[in-house]
């Protein structure tokens, strides 16, 4: 279908932010949460080596938040994780694996506690919402839960901190990480987080009300100028370079956490009341497991896929599920869910890819 486009619709809604990525020059959109995500401005390669030299400001508002607020905030939200979050400080942010009853993952949010009985999940692309008030409704909770008029904006790269120090003041650097400080700028309130999608260090804006979006953008443009801030969203390149995982590419309901990696956020001593907790318990050895990758051959473009991974006797033992050259590396960097018996670093498989059959050899850590 060349020359296929996306149709405009009420059903795809646009952030606060987004006449100034237009203006910015954005190439490329997906849909996420229902809602435009910047996917490309100069180039996917471009725009990755101005993230690692510079600071890029981000609309991410599609990171939609679902809202749980009563007194059994933290009962509801702790049924949806294995992590425990009661020893959450009011200040604080968790990333969180949720999951279903079955132990398997439904979403990977960054939960914000903003009052003992308050909380933000911060959502990858799946609708949580329905799920969170269909647990409230039929556990009979005493919970409000919805979609507040929260919009992110991420500002990543190696000069964030003084971008941030410009317009928010020195003490907001000074934040934790995945701490949050929230401030009010001309008199709008918005929670500012040690945190973001990317390797290279940042902060995420959650703009609380839709209204300011293009002032805030414009704020921190204005204060970036000498900084070659730019226009950016997260990179194919970078984070697989870091080894950040994408829902709904790497991550999907079919896994555990234990099977992405994501263990160590798994309390399963103490996060009880968790719905998945005894599926969890029969299931903490995985027979496969999310790896690093190196696939041979020419540069391959970033691209979300999946390449089926086959021994040497031809058996498939795997799938590739991201991949793309790194310029930084010199090499094609994958990240793939690889057999247990083949997932040991130097272990040497089979990718079967759109431009023929290549090399892999599973490594031993990310590359950042």
């Amino acid at each position: 279908m060349a020359g296929a486009y996306l149709t405009p619709s009420i059903r795809i809604r646009r952030t606060p932010f987004s006449s100034r990525v237009e203006r910015a020059g954005v190439k490329a959109y997906t849909v996420y949460n229902h809602m435009l995500l910047p996917q490309v401005f100069e180039s996917i390669e471009e725009d990755y080596a101005h993230l690692k030299r510079a600071v890029q400001v981000w609309d991410v508002a599609a990171q939609r938040q679902v809202e749980v607020v009563g007194p059994d905030a933290l009962r509801l939200v702790q049924m949806t994780t294995p992590r425990d979050i009661t020893s959450m400080a009011d200040d604080q942010c968790f990333y969180v694996p949720m999951v279903d009853d079955r132990g398997r993952m439904l979403n990977d949010p960054v939960a914000i506690k903003r009052d003992r009985d308050r909380y933000w999940l911060s959502l990858a692309d799946t609708d949580m919402l329905y799920y969170c008030k269909g647990l409230a409704a039929g556990f009979g909770l005493d919970v409000e839960v919805f979609e507040p008029d929260v919009s992110p904006l991420a500002v990543q790269g190696p000069k964030a901190d003084q971008l941030i120090a410009r317009v928010f003041g020195e003490a907001v650097v000074a934040t934790g990480f995945f701490r949050y400080q929230t401030v009010s700028v001309q008199g709008h309130e918005m929670v500012i987080a040690r945190s973001g999608w990317s390797h290279q260090g940042g902060f995420e804006i959650y703009l609380d009300g839709s209204d300011y979006g293009e002032a805030l953008w414009d704020l921190l443009f204005d204060a970036g100028r000498d900084l070659d801030v730019r226009a950016g969203c997260p990179n194919t390149i970078e984070r697989i370079e870091a080894g950040l995982l994408s829902f709904g590419s790497d991550i999907t309901i079919e896994h555990t956490p234990f099977e992405v990696g994501l263990g160590k956020y798994c309390d399963l001593d103490t996060a009880t009341s968790c719905l998945g907790h005894q599926a969890l318990l029969e299931n903490q050895e995985p027979v496969r497991q999310i790896r690093p990758l190196t696939i041979a051959g020419d540069a391959l473009p970033p691209i979300d896929c999946r390449w089926s991974l086959t021994n040497s006797d031809g058996e498939s033992v795997g799938y590739v599920s991201s991949a793309t050259w790194s310029p930084g590396f010199a090499e094609n960097i994958a990240i793939g869910m690889v057999s247990q018996t083949h997932w040991n670093a130097g272990a040497i498989l089979k990718a079967q890819t759109p431009t023929g059959v290549r090399s892999v050899v599973v490594r031993e850590k990310y590359w950042n």
